[in-house]
């Protein structure tokens, strides 16, 4: 177990009996189990979030372990940063892998660090296909399912891949599920949106082929199914207590062609019969509408709700900063609701709530909370040169 020292000891909050400290009848501090009798102790998420403070080579830091171990023992499920199943899969600097067994040790670590109270720890895992570069990949050219480049101004255009390397990297992703249950995690998210690869064999943007990986809506589904095939029997072969396998989304692509919410709605109907355990919806804000039909007012995550019709729980994501806000999603019967950017400013939201000491929760942050927050200066540095910028609420300079 990941020991903070004197911070672990001060912790804001720990409640020898939490349930005597519930003021409020929220709906999303109940507890839900899982079809494999998992039991996760709350609704509340932490997704995973880009935290670029690994080694070059993907190695774990201290500092990972302390910005998770800070982060955990409230929160119902934390999902990490994604890793990269493969060498050529990597997307960025400051990358966690899970691409060999030399990396468990580690990840082990993160694992041990997030498992307080009883919140459980998953493992994103992906491969970024072309939305990397050869300059991160040490000279080797991007590989995707097509050679398309990405619509984006320093997009190179990828290798596309040979049958043989494609089931290569699906086995990648089955060796990368058994090490994430070597190495103590409760379960894997198979990063299937954000563009990386799993998306771009389903999207025809990216997907131009005509053999059984590519062509029709239903051979653009086979590379996802595929992973979670054998994802699952890894699962079935190697886990010794219930293991969760979920798969994240993005319902929509803006490029043409693109992914369309109709296409997705079918894609989603066929993954809520797969050995799945739950659905997260990625998207910016969890009641987000249609990008590309402006005349559909529903909801994406209504829509992709209903379609499920409780076969699969939902986490739900985008926005959600207050309490109110997250007991509208469950008011929806979304299961689960993720808080991201919340997250990185608050890391005792739950036990804020639960104290009934709302009014202490931080919508802002500032630099001077750096230290405090366990956010590294390479963090803060992609913080403030990205899209999260303007939504982080920094209150000084």
């Amino acid at each position: 177990m990941y020991n903070e020292g004197v911070e672990g000891i001060f912790k804001y909050f720990r409640l020898i009996d939490r349930k005597d400290h519930i003021l409020k009848n929220y709906s999303f501090l109940k507890p839900y189990t899982f079809a494999n009798g998992m039991q996760i102790k709350n609704r509340i998420v932490m997704p995973p979030m880009t935290e670029v403070s690994s080694f070059h080579d993907g190695t774990v830091t201290n500092d990972e372990v302390a910005y998770y171990a800070k982060r955990s023992g409230g929160v119902g499920m934390l999902i990490t940063a994604v890793a990269n199943v493969t060498d050529g899969g990597k997307g960025w600097a400051g990358e966690l892998s899970v691409a060999d067994d030399r990396f468990i040790p580690g990840l082990k670590k993160i694992a041990q660090a997030i498992y307080q109270d009883d919140t459980k720890a998953i493992l994103q895992i992906f491969h970024a296909g072309r939305m990397t570069s050869s300059a991160i990949l040490n000279g080797r050219q991007p590989e995707s399912a097509s050679a398309v480049a990405a619509l984006r101004s320093d997009a190179e255009t990828p290798r596309e891949l040979t049958d043989a390397e494609i089931e290569t990297i699906i086995d990648a992703f089955a060796a990368a599920t058994k090490r994430a249950i070597l190495a103590g995690f409760d379960g894997v998210e198979l990063h299937g949106a954000n563009t990386y690869l799993m998306q771009q064999f389903f999207s025809p943007h990216s997907n131009r082929r005509t053999d059984k990986w590519g062509g029709s809506l239903e051979k653009r589904m086979r590379f996802a199914l595929t992973v979670i095939e054998r994802s699952q029997k890894v699962i079935e072969q190697y886990a010794t207590k219930p293991f969760l396998l979920g798969y994240r989304i993005s319902p929509e692509e803006l490029e043409t062609p693109g992914i369309r919410l109709v296409d997705t709605l079918k894609f989603i109907d066929v993954l809520a019969d797969q050995p799945l355990s739950y659905m997260h919806v990625s998207m910016g804000d969890v009641w987000q509408t249609s990008l590309n039909d402006k005349t559909d007012k529903t909801p994406v995550i209504t829509q992709i709700a209903q379609v499920i019709n409780h076969r699969l729980p939902i986490i739900g994501v985008g926005s959600l900063n207050k309490p109110v806000e997250v007991e509208k999603v469950m008011a929806a019967d979304i299961e689960f609701a993720a808080l991201g950017k919340e997250m990185l400013r608050e890391p005792h939201w739950v036990e804020k709530v639960m104290a009934d000491d709302e009014q202490a929760i931080r919508y802002t942050i500032s630099p001077r909370d750096l230290d405090d927050l366990g956010i590294t200066p390479a963090l803060w540095q992609f913080i403030l040169s990205g899209s999260l910028k303007k939504h982080m609420n920094i209150t000084a300079k």
